[in-house]
């Protein structure tokens, strides 16, 4: 697939954003260690927020016709993408009255209310990440992305991002991280493992013109091949849903996003945690991270491959 720089910009920074509000409603929830005051978590909320938004927003840019957008909350019953965008709607009041049900201290005398309201924080967070990973993984058309693992990374990235901001914020403002510093290795841990499963799952082809056609007309007792691909010159199909890059390109670009995006981040927040502390090194994690996520993501479209090329040419998808 083509990968639209607006797509990756949300997919990363949106999944950032409610990766740290989901960590902000499990810290609330279960505390772990650490107890925010309002200052930090309002502005911990507040990077939230902007990382979100400034996501969802630029979704829209990939869009030919931006103000028919509204159409993509038409069918909540059967599309992700509208589960999605309601959801992510419905998110903000929802965030705002929790944000200022804890300006007002309103868990001083109704704590488990607020316990089970930051509990839910967490979960629709983590919900409207899953939605964005099931609009690909609910394609059959392009095996790449139709795998249990795609939301999967979608929500470990997301957590991971998130985990990596936290950590800068609580150290900024002087916390006591030595709890948290093991929930954040173990997060990139995580994330880095479930990134390699789902690598490994598509590293070969899954379809070819055969399977493809036997499948789509419901033949069984005989093989089906492509005679003429129709056409000698490249067309909207072989260009948006047949993004063409050499293999040895891939691979580069996939060690990197591994060693800039999960490796380099490991070892900068190990340094500052148990060698020698220095903020600058939670700065350059998350830098690092967030550029590596970027490239992991123009992967993610890049190496799709609808398996409507095999009826413009590819042996196999």
């Amino acid at each position: 697939m083509h990968p639209a720089f607006s797509v990756i910009f949300f997919t990363v920074t949106s999944g950032a954003g409610y990766g740290l509000i989901a960590l902000l409603g499990l810290f609330q929830f279960l505390h772990l260690g650490i107890f925010l005051d309002k200052n930090t978590f309002f502005i911990s909320a507040a990077i939230a927020f902007s990382l979100f938004t400034m996501g969802l927003i630029s979704s829209t840019f990939h869009l030919a016709n931006p103000k028919n957008a509204w159409r993509a909350f038409m069918r909540f019953r059967t599309s992700w993408l509208a589960r999605e965008g309601l959801l992510a709607i419905l998110f903000y009041p929802f965030l705002f009255l929790y944000l200022y049900l804890t300006y007002i201290d309103y868990q001083i005398d109704n704590f488990i209310f607020m316990q089970a309201y930051s509990f839910t924080i967490f979960i629709f967070a983590v919900v409207i990440i899953y939605c964005t990973g099931m609009i690909y993984a609910c394609l059959k058309t392009i095996p790449q992305w139709n795998t249990f693992w795609t939301p999967v990374n979608y929500i470990s990235i997301g957590i991971f991002l998130g985990s990596l901001i936290f950590f800068f914020i609580l150290d900024f403002y002087n916390y006591e991280v030595e709890p948290y510093k093991f929930y954040l290795l173990l997060a990139i841990i995580f994330s880095f493992s479930m990134k390699l499963i789902y690598y490994f799952r598509i590293r070969e082809p899954r379809h070819n013109i055969g399977q493809a056609t036997n499948a789509a007309i419901k033949l069984k007792s005989t093989n089906v091949r492509l005679l003429d691909v129709g056409h000698t010159g490249s067309t909207f199909l072989t260009d948006e849903f047949g993004y063409k890059v050499a293999k040895r390109k891939l691979f580069k670009i996939k060690l990197f996003a591994i060693i800039i995006g999960f490796l380099i981040p490991f070892l900068l927040v190990y340094v500052h945690s148990f060698v020698y502390e220095n903020l600058i090194f939670c700065f350059m994690a998350i830098f690092l991270a967030f550029i590596g996520m970027v490239a992991e993501r123009w992967l993610f479209f890049a190496q799709a491959k609808h398996v409507v090329n095999l009826y413009h040419g590819s042996q196999q998808v």
